[in-house]
């Protein structure tokens, strides 16, 4: 029998025999039996809401006598207390198994305790590597390159030497055209313009 402890300072004891092999499957639907293949165990160590459903079925004959409810037990259960659970239920499949099948059991939790060491040293070394801090450093800096971009106003058009010397050939606009968006009224009997003055078509003494 392995314990551990939640974080309101409950004590819990793990017992794993047939009578809990079988409640276990019939709350949660997990067969502990399957564990001696190793995926059991890789599911439930990535899953901890499923672990501490399993753990909790595991403990339910001493919940019911300290009438902790499921939802009580999994508020408890949080960090370290996590890390407890899964280590002495590990242990207890264990020792619940015949010796040959606890042989190829332990071998399986041993890998998997060695795979996530290397998980977690791997991930140490990302951090102090500085990787992280160059490639953030390197999106800020295009970030901020268009940004820049977009507020900046559009560049100016300057005139150049070759500007000026085709100046002459380029179409200017004549003084009798009318200038762009001003109305031009049409022209009167006799071919006067609507805009002459009316002083220029009046007759001599008049």
């Amino acid at each position: 029998m392995h314990t551990f402890t939640d974080n309101t300072g409950r004590a819990w004891s793990l017992a794993i025999n047939v009578d809990a092999v079988k409640r276990v499957k019939a709350l949660v639907n997990v067969d502990l039996l399957a564990a001696v293949e190793g995926k059991l165990i890789e599911q439930l160590v990535a899953d901890p809401i499923l672990l501490c459903d399993t753990v909790f079925a595991l403990c339910k004959p001493q919940a019911d006598q300290l009438g902790v409810s499921d939802e009580d037990f999994g508020r408890a259960m949080a960090g370290d207390a996590i890390e407890q659970a899964t280590s002495a239920m590990l242990e207890e499949l264990v020792d619940f198994f015949p010796s040959r099948r606890r042989a190829l059991l332990t071998k399986a939790v041993g890998k998997f305790r060695t795979l996530q060491d290397t998980v977690i040293s791997a991930a140490e070394a990302r951090l102090d590597s500085g990787l992280i801090e160059k490639r953030l450093a390197v999106e800020l800096a295009a970030l901020d390159a268009e940004i820049t971009a977009t507020l900046s106003p559009p560049p100016r058009r300057e005139t150049t030497a070759a500007t000026v010397a085709l100046q002459p050939f380029l179409p200017q606009q004549s003084e009798t055209e009318p200038v762009a968006g001003t109305a031009v009224e049409p022209p009167l009997p006799g071919g006067r313009s609507g805009n002459s003055p009316v002083s220029s078509v009046l007759p001599p003494g008049r």
